[in-house]
């Protein structure tokens, strides 16, 4: 068997994903049947309704529901706002039968507003980025909420 040619290239142009992400899709639709993941936004608007001044990305993915992306304005911390983000994508997760919502973030982010909420870690990167620690975490729903 010739092996195949292993190329670096360290600014891709994105067309090279496509190829990686569909053989993983499919040969993990072998082994766990389809799923196509599927995006979530919960947005956060200014006064004026049109521009989006914060908010969350997450997608469906495998009966769970992960949240890539979380972020409320400085001046807005503390005032309930990430809970409510937070409250409505659970609420959007439980809906759709996911297990629960895993996500990470980083020591200087919000690991304790995740961990007022129940999220619970279940894993650690020490010095990323150097000097700091990022934090998986989950919550899983009670039985009957999906």
């Amino acid at each position: 068997m010739t092996l195949p040619r292993i190329d670096v290239v360290e600014h891709p142009d994105t067309t090279l994903r496509e190829p990686i992400l569909n053989g993983l899709i499919e040969f993990n639709a072998r082994v766990l049947g389809p799923n196509t993941p599927e995006p979530l936004a919960i947005v956060l608007r200014d006064t004026d309704g049109e521009t989006v001044i914060g908010g969350m990305w997450a997608i469906f993915i495998y009966d769970w529901l992960f949240v890539e992306l979380l972020f409320v304005p400085e001046n807005l911390r503390g005032s309930g706002v990430g809970r409510s983000l937070m409250a409505k994508a659970e609420e959007a997760a439980s809906k759709r039968g996911c297990k629960g919502v895993r996500l990470d973030t980083y020591d200087f982010q919000a690991p304790g507003f995740y961990e007022k909420l129940g999220y619970k870690p279940y894993g650690k990167l020490d010095h990323l980025p150097k000097g700091h620690e990022q934090t998986f975490y989950f919550k899983k729903f009670r039985v009957g909420n999906g």
